[in-house]
């Protein structure tokens, strides 16, 4: 899949898929799914199967607060391409951007840049100055050329359905109920990122752990231990585990730190990268009266998450 930052090098004409996708869920695919090559007609395949997204994400740029993301660059350019997308355009979103009226946007940006043939959005989209621009703006340039996919809901546990949507996710990850954050993706949450040296406090009560560099802007879920499946580069098949996120306030730790403790694992772990999918919430991180009671609550952490694996094996 090709990454565009420049509008020069955008190959033409397109088929494009329209939003931030951060996170790129269920919703997010079925908005995704119209303009992939293998969904076009045989009168559309000289169409690049392409997804239009914004960086930095609008509310950051409005906002001047950096915003977390559920799925950083590097993430959503691996989700994308699993896919099938040809093409990410990554529109710079600054103040010339921003200024563009919704007939500017289309003009410029959709007919004059991308060449745009075929739209998909999400049934709320909005575009151009102060969100001006909507669905019948589009329906009115592109006809039965567009797509809109109607609001995507999932009824789980309670009677009511639940949208389909990253604030529902960041939602259901900050109360620690993995369970509903997955089920709204479509799989596991996961954290991707390098293994680097911390300061082996795990060592010394029998736990080691890989201490995780994380890209700043993902999105963290709430403090606490869970039950993780680990994928590795050096390991034939994933691996089972517990993993800690917060401040480890027994040890007085001064940052957020986020670690993991491999069963069944030996060897070196350091600079290797380690994908980690969230399966369960165990407990919310506490505070404990000594190393000994910490080591026995960790017993009992890794003795939840085994019977837990086993029961879903």
């Amino acid at each position: 899949m090709r990454v565009i930052f420049d509008p020069t090098q955008i190959s033409r004409p397109t088929a494009i898929a329209l939003g931030n996708f951060d996170g790129v869920h269920i919703g997010h695919r079925h908005v995704i799914a119209p303009i992939l090559p293998s969904a076009l007609s045989n009168h559309d395949q000289h169409l690049t199967s392409t997804v239009v997204s914004f960086s930095p994400h609008p509310q950051e740029f409005f906002s001047k607060q950096p915003r977390s993301l559920l799925a950083p660059f590097d993430e959503k350019v691996a989700l994308l391409e699993s896919l099938g997308v040809e093409q990410l355009v990554l529109l710079p979103f600054d103040a010339d951007l921003a200024k563009l009226t919704a007939a500017e946007f289309m003009q410029q940006i959709l007919i004059d840049s991308l060449q745009v043939e075929l739209i998909s959005v999400g049934f709320d989209f909005h575009f151009g100055q102060k969100r001006q621009g909507n669905i019948t703006d589009l329906k009115n340039v592109w006809g039965d050329r567009l797509t809109v996919i109607p609001e995507q809901t999932m009824l789980l546990h309670d009677p009511t359905p639940i949208r389909i949507s990253s604030s529902n996710i960041r939602v259901a990850l900050a109360k620690g109920e993995v369970d509903l954050a997955n089920a709204l993706l479509g799989r596991p949450y996961n954290l991707v990122g390098k293994v680097v040296q911390g300061k082996q406090l795990g060592r010394t009560i029998g736990f080691p752990t890989a201490n995780l560099d994380l890209p700043v802007q993902k999105c963290l879920p709430r403090d606490g231990v869970y039950a993780v499946q680990v994928s590795i580069s050096s390991s034939p098949k994933p691996i089972f585990g517990v993993m800690n996120i917060g401040l480890r306030p027994t040890v007085n730790g001064d940052r957020r730190s986020v670690e993991v403790h491999l069963f069944d694992w030996q060897g070196d772990l350091y600079d290797q990268e380690l994908n980690v999918d969230l399966v369960k919430f165990i407990r919310p991180e506490q505070k404990f009266a000594s190393l000994d009671a910490l080591k026995a609550q960790i017993q009992d952490d890794c003795q939840t998450a085994l019977k837990h694996f086993a029961v879903s094996a």
